[in-house]
């Protein structure tokens, strides 16, 4: 892929100092944090490195990332130091891919309560996959997934929703053997559905009479009682977006997959089209009618101000894993699932996974002979300026 022409930071570097004017006093410390990390990514006033070639001594040196988790410029590294990690966690098996999206009605809450609503959302969406899954009508089975936390849109606006990835079947209750799914859509979207918009609103419910929901702001009505109830009995009549996609192959498309939705952040550099005039033009998809290819245009302060609605809380886990695949039963029940699956005759998967580390970024593979390259002296901000060449990339 080629080298972005513009980037996020350097639309802050431009337009930043007009942005915080405007928006400081909403600003939280996280927010700011993410802010001075992206505007000063791979900059003299990060110090730098100088890497060297294993093979054919090619050095060059460049300036540090910011490493910070929500910069678009610092997550291939860390995709795919996780992708590596999830590569021996696949099963032989074909995998689903649900989506469970909350009414926008509910962004108010999402904005003042950002780590409990984002956290409930996880719950609700993994319970309500768990249960249904363990039901014998459905599947009667202990599934295992992997659960990936997005706030945005194409558009920027806030859009929390939940990605999760299923291996197509789970373990019997008595761990005997490895049920399969009846039907191709694996879980009855209408069932997912229903089940997840009640779990959602009875703990919000719950929340909220316990008085630990802040309505501040926009969300100042909702502190009423009576408005609160009247919001959920709306919420309550509507169906939920609850979206499952067809089983796609085994594990060399899950890591693939996977790729995509995990370490993204709210927009990606290379969708940024212009930044003039004060205005900033991006590519993006229409999902309301079908995914139209577009163009948006935004003034820089409203663009940076959407860019950053989605920064999360401190320490906030954004993939989570649940089932026979959350932390504490993850060993022995993917031993489990990969013997019962090998032993089964039915089952005859792809089991090869794919080099991970194919597309890794030329701070690690020399650009002239393709071998790894290392880190072999740093500089701080002062020392740089003696420095001839550095690579900014």
């Amino acid at each position: 892929m080629t080298r972005p022409t513009l980037e996020v930071a350097d639309i802050l570097r431009a337009h930043g100092d007009r942005f915080l004017d405007r928006y400081r006093s909403s600003f939280g410390f996280q927010q700011l944090k993410a802010f001075r990390a992206i505007q000063r990514c791979r900059t003299a006033a990060l110090g730098g490195h100088r890497d060297a070639c294993q093979s054919c001594g090619y050095q060059t040196i460049s300036y540090n990332s910011c490493r910070n988790r929500h910069c678009p410029k610092c997550q291939a590294q860390a995709r795919e130091r996780w992708l590596a990690a999830r590569e021996r966690e696949l099963l032989a098996t074909s995998y689903f891919h649900a989506v469970f999206t909350v009414p926008h009605e509910l962004n108010v809450l999402a904005l003042e309560n950002p780590r409990l609503f984002y956290d409930l959302l996880f719950t609700a969406s993994a319970q309500t996959l768990l249960e249904i899954a363990s039901d014998p009508k459905h599947l009667g089975a202990e599934i295992g997934m992997i659960a990936i936390l997005h706030t945005w849109g194409q558009s920027l606006l806030l859009h929390p929703h939940i990605h999760c990835v299923i291996p197509a079947g789970g373990l019997s209750p008595d761990h005997q053997r490895w049920i399969c799914p009846r039907y191709p859509f694996f879980l009855p979207v209408k069932v997912l559905s229903r089940v997840f918009r009640g779990k959602f609103l009875a703990a919000l419910k719950r929340l909220h009479r316990q008085k630990k929901l802040q309505c501040a702001g926009p969300a100042a009505a909702l502190a009423d009682r009576q408005q609160f109830a009247k919001l959920l009995r709306r919420l309550h009549r509507h169906d939920w977006v609850v979206y499952a996609k067809p089983a796609f192959g085994g594990p060399m498309q899950v890591l693939r997959y996977l790729g995509r939705y995990t370490h993204r952040v709210a927009i990606s550099n290379h969708r940024l089209l212009g930044c003039e005039q004060e205005r900033v033009t991006f590519r993006w998809k229409d999902y309301a009618h079908g995914g139209k290819q577009g163009q948006m245009t935004l003034a820089a302060t409203e663009f940076l101000r959407r860019f950053f609605l989605h920064v999360l809380p401190k320490g906030f886990v954004r993939i989570r894993h649940f089932g026979f695949l959350a932390n504490r039963f993850r060993a022995s029940r993917l031993a489990l699932g990969q013997q019962l699956l090998a032993s089964s005759s039915s089952t005859q998967q792809e089991t090869r996974t794919p080099d991970v580390h194919s597309e890794s970024s030329s701070l690690w593979h020399c650009p002239r002979c393709g071998a790894s390259m290392i880190v072999i002296q740093r500089f701080t901000a002062a020392e740089l300026s003696t420095c001839i060449y550095f690579d900014s990339s």
